[in-house]
């Protein structure tokens, strides 16, 4: 399994169900703390893309795992997506679950072209398909009650930004901090400043 944004809000936790699930994950990230967080959550091979540890992810893809991947699970979108189609395994199966990286929510994103993508899903009989969140909720509670079951025994954690958000005011602001690329883990904004039940 491929997981990029690995280190995101739901990156994390693909990357742990899946070593739940006894798979092999290569994680993406972009920070040397990034990279910190993925090994305490069990990733097999992490790939930085930035920084001076760079690492270009279509070579490791192409000289490490020859065959190809089986799942991808993007949050990126951009060259992400490209170097995840072309290293699809035979029959292997890319979920786009975002694009964080190919424009932001306040101006829409940017049109993809991908150049050549149906005819190389057509030779490796691959497929993409989007995962819109909230065309699933009936299906919450469900997953949610095993989710809840793997955290309490340990098996899954969470980890949480370190930034402070605190009220409606700095929504904008974490919104802003997470498309910064220096989120690490779910970011939250505590909207219950002055109830500490919450």
């Amino acid at each position: 399994l491929l997981v990029t944004a690995a280190a995101g809000g739901t990156g994390q936790f693909a990357v742990q169900l899946a070593k739940v699930a006894g798979k092999h994950v290569i994680a993406t990230c972009g920070t040397p703390e990034k990279a910190d967080l993925l090994r305490s959550l069990g990733a097999d091979r992490i790939v930085q893309y930035k920084g001076p540890q760079r690492e270009d992810l279509g070579k490791v893809l192409r000289r490490e795992y020859k065959r190809g991947v089986d799942l991808v699970y993007d949050g990126v979108g951009g060259q992400m997506f490209e170097n995840a189609v072309n290293n699809l395994a035979i029959g292997g199966k890319l979920l786009v679950i975002g694009q964080i990286g190919g424009g932001n929510y306040t101006t829409g994103w940017k049109p993809s072209m991908h150049k050549g993508v149906n005819e190389k899903l057509l030779w490796k009989s691959g497929s993409v398909e989007g995962f819109f969140l909230l065309h699933h909720a009936k299906r919450f509670s469900r997953h949610l009650q095993n989710l809840v079951s793997l955290y309490q025994s340990g098996q899954l954690k969470v980890a949480m930004d370190p930034t402070n958000f605190e009220g409606l005011e700095s929504v904008v602001g974490a919104v802003e901090h997470l498309h910064s690329g220096r989120s690490q883990g779910k970011v939250v904004v505590n909207l219950a400043r002055n109830n500490a039940s919450l």
